[in-house]
Order: structure tokens, then C-alpha cells, then sequence
């Protein structure tokens, strides 16, 4: 018991002498943590990291066994491997910093921020346009903006400031308006963007079905947070892209949970879903009375 307590009497001891700075440098170095983290859970990162592995095993072994040659080659390598993972990580190490410097630092300090309602409206809204826009093959582009923001692109485009509003959309991308080709920015529930122009996708691997409208929509969603919705002028087949990942041919209901799913808050979900329940639950009890009253007559 006495080892106990000398721990616990340490601890505190330790405790008190902890400084702000300290827990600065704690809360620093567990950002770059987790961002290391997050970087690893890329395919292809995961491939170098289980390689890397492998090296620093065979140093351990090499050192174990004194196989002296090999091991002096593997300590070699180590000294370059720093500069070898920069350059095998390049892409992913930019499109961080690119996610940091564009990231949406004002909304800490800034009163301005979308409510769940007009997100809400804005995915209903963008539903029943794509709906009517993919019965009628009309091609459209629209992007979701989350945490980082999209003003370059904005900047490209025509700067508008509405309410998302499916009749605006149909009229927005009517192959004979002059804004039909770019994109349309929704940033927290309402449009501030039209005609804007999207970074095209470096990926090589994309299926030579997805025309440029496609390559747009991923290339957006692989730089930034962005959930892109898409509707193929050639066959109507409604798409989302997030995370350089393209979901296709879906049904208006399947695009409006995916996105729910994306940008509502999960307590707002929940909460919607019960609703929706609910009023289903209550026209079913009302159509029944209903037919019962007209069976008595």
C-alpha cells in the first residue's frame, strides 16, 4: 500500500509542475499523431509503412545476427528514409497542407453558421431537382461545401447568394443558360456559386465512361471535404463523389440519405428519421379511419 500511495503522492507532485507550454506541446504533438494516423489509413500508405516495417526488422535481426554488411546498408537507407517517405508521400503531404491553408479557420470566431434546418432544405431541395433533371437528362454539378472552404473556385464562377431551391437548379443547369456548364457551390445550406470551374482529377484509373463533368466532381472531392453530387448529361444517372470516391447510378432516394448521411449533424438525422416515421405512421392510422369510415357508409 505504501508504493501505492508514494506513486499517487508523485503523480500529483509531477502534476503541479506541468506549464501551459507543456500542455501546448502535448496537445501539438497528439494533432500530429492523429494526423499521421490519418494519413497511414490510405491504401497505399499502409504499403510503405508495412515496408518500412519490414526494414526496420531486418536492422533489428541484422544487428542480432551481425551480419555487419547488411547492416550497414540498412542504416543507410534509414538515414535517406526521411527524404524517401517525402517524396513517396507527396501527394497526400500537399493535399494536407492544401486542406490546412484552405480550412474554414473563421467559423471559430464568426456567429455566421448554418443551422440543420437549412441544410435540410437544401438536400430536399437538391433531391427533387436532380429527380426532374435526370428524367430529362439535363447534366448538373453541385458541391457541398464542408470544412474547407471552396473560394478559389467560387471565384471562378459567378458569386450568388440564395436559398437552394429545386426550380433555381433546374433553371440554373438548362443546357441554354449561360451558367449550365460549371458548378454550383452550396456552402452551409445556401448557393454562393454558379458556373464555377472544378480542379479535374489526376486519377488515371477512372473508367473512360465518366466525362469531364465526372473528372471535375471526384478532382474537387479528392482536394477538399466536399460532397459532390452529379447528374450524366448522356444516360441521367444520378452520382455522388466524396473522398475521391464515386458512387453511380443511384436513386433519388439512395442520393438523399447519402446525403444526410454526409452533412447533417447525427442528433438532426436521428431526428428527421423519427419524424419521418412518425408522419408515415400517422397518414397510415388516418387513411385507415379513413376507409373504415367509408366502409360503414
Amino acid at each position: 500500500m505504501g508504493d501505492i500511495f508514494s506513486v499517487i503522492n508523485d503523480f500529483f507532485v509531477n502534476f503541479k509542475s506541468i506549464s501551459i507550454s507543456d500542455i501546448i506541446d502535448i496537445a501539438i504533438m497528439a494533432f500530429l499523431i492523429y494526423k499521421f494516423i490519418d494519413l497511414l489509413q490510405l491504401a497505399n500508405s499502409k504499403k510503405v509503412i508495412r515496408g518500412v516495417g519490414v526494414i526496420v526488422v531486418s536492422l533489428w535481426l541484422s544487428t542480432l545476427f551481425h551480419l555487419y554488411t547488411v547492416n550497414f546498408l540498412l542504416n543507410r537507407v534509414l538515414e535517406w528514409g526521411v527524404l524517401t517517405l517525402v517524396v513517396l508521400f507527396q501527394p497526400e503531404l500537399r493535399k494536407l497542407l492544401e486542406q490546412v491553408g484552405s480550412s474554414n479557420l473563421s467559423a471559430v470566431f464568426s456567429s455566421r453558421q448554418s443551422t440543420p434546418d437549412e441544410l435540410e432544405n437544401a438536400i430536399t431541395q437538391t433531391v427533387e431537382a436532380y429527380a426532374s433533371l435526370s428524367e430529362s437528362k439535363t447534366g448538373a454539378l453541385m458541391v457541398f461545401e464542408r470544412k474547407n472552404m471552396l473560394n478559389d473556385a467560387i471565384r471562378t464562377g459567378t458569386a450568388l447568394d440564395t436559398v437552394v431551391n429545386s426550380e433555381l437548379l433546374k433553371n440554373i443547369f438548362w443546357n441554354k443558360a449561360p451558367l449550365h456548364d460549371g458548378a454550383v457551390i452550396v456552402r452551409e445550406g445556401r448557393i454562393v456559386g454558379a458556373g464555377c470551374m472544378l480542379p479535374m482529377s489526376g486519377n488515371v484509373n477512372l473508367s473512360r465512361e465518366l466525362g469531364m463533368r465526372h473528372r471535375a466532381g471526384i478532382g474537387a472531392s479528392e482536394q477538399t471535404d466536399a460532397v459532390v453530387a452529379i447528374v450524366s448529361e448522356e444516360t441521367g444517372s444520378i452520382s455522388v463523389a466524396v473522398g475521391g470516391m464515386l458512387k453511380r447510378h443511384l436513386a433519388p432516394e439512395t442520393l438523399e440519405r447519402l446525403l444526410r448521411n454526409e452533412l447533417l449533424p447525427k442528433e438532426k438525422e436521428e431526428e428527421s428519421t423519427l419524424v419521418t416515421k412518425m408522419t408515415a405512421l400517422f397518414h397510415g392510422k388516418r387513411e385507415a379511419n379513413q376507409d373504415g369510415e367509408d366502409n360503414k357508409k
